[in-house]
């Protein structure tokens, strides 16, 4: 029986020490990443939300943009991460009076020999931070929730899908 190899972190070095992963031998592939999250909130804080008169502005649009440019700047967020030229980004922000709150979702692409993963982690935590940004005057209480890999696609490892979550909703702990 062949013996598996034991998984590592890949941003650890054989020392023990942080470093960025040589990824110059690694081909040029299409990549894509789905992350999600979101901004628990009273009903009437989604209202105020939804009818885009909210005291700093239209809180949807400005967290919509936050996220793009966060995704944008992430090798300069998150340390050991590379730089690299997005061909996509798409962040969809859904009110949802289930929850009540809003549902982000960050879509990011790039053809090249890393992974956008991060990215659209990154763009999904700064747009849900935007929300509470722009509501919490009225409501300091607003929960940030859930932020996770949906779905990424591309490189070696393939294609990964997130299972679906346990039902939660409102304001009651998990």
């Amino acid at each position: 029986m062949a013996k598996q190899a034991k998984p590592s972190l890949t941003h650890i070095g054989r020392r023990g020490e942080a470093r960025m992963v040589d990824v110059s031998a690694k081909a040029a592939t299409e990549r894509l990443a789905v992350a999600q999250g979101r901004v628990v909130m009273s009903k009437q804080t989604l209202d105020i939300v939804q009818r885009g008169d909210a005291a700093k502005g239209d809180v949807l649009g400005t967290a919509r943009i936050a996220g793009i440019m966060a995704a944008k700047r992430t090798s300069e967020l998150i340390p050991l991460c590379h730089p690299l030229a997005l061909s996509k980004v798409v962040v969809d922000i859904e009110p949802d009076a289930t929850l009540p709150g809003c549902r982000v979702t960050a879509t990011v692409k790039v053809t090249g020999p890393t992974g956008v993963e991060m990215e659209a982690l990154t763009a999904v935590a700064v747009a849900c931070l935007t929300i509470y940004d722009m509501i919490k005057a009225v409501e300091r209480g607003a929960r940030i929730d859930d932020i996770r890999l949906i779905e990424k696609s591309g490189g070696k490892s393939g294609h990964f899908k997130a299972a679906a979550p346990a039902p939660r909703t409102g304001r009651g702990r998990a």
